[in-house]
């Protein structure tokens, strides 16, 4: 095996094991983890890309992104409701101001990119 695919894999699999874990820890996203394990396993390995486009509960999403770059409506809620409560936190904690505002403008650009994605 070729490391550059041996590469493609090891990224497939973490991306499929931080998609699992955000299953069960709130905040972390399920949905972006498993694109990137999609987007991983298409350079490396294409047994592992077919399971997770048929995927039942994530096979839509990966398909709705490849074809459109969309993000439910629901997911950009949610985000966002969590981005404002880690603000929210960031503000409330004892780090340096300009921490706070590096993260908080990295997260208001995301925010902007994201809302501008198609539904």
């Amino acid at each position: 095996m070729r490391v550059s695919t041996l590469l493609w894999r090891l990224l497939a699999i973490l991306s499929v094991l931080l998609g699992v874990i955000g299953v069960i820890v709130p905040g972390l996203p399920t949905v972006p983890f498993m694109i990137l394990a999609a987007w991983a396993a298409s350079k490396g390995w294409p047994e592992l890309e077919r399971w997770l486009v048929n995927h039942k509960r994530y096979g839509p999403h990966i398909s709705r992104w490849r074809e459109r770059g969309a993000i439910p409506r629901r997911a950009k809620v949610y985000a966002t409701a969590m981005m404002l409560l880690s603000v929210s936190i960031l503000i409330l904690s004892d780090m340096p101001t300009w921490g706070v505002l590096v993260i908080t403008t990295v997260m208001g650009l995301t925010l902007v990119w994201m809302w501008r994605r198609p539904d």
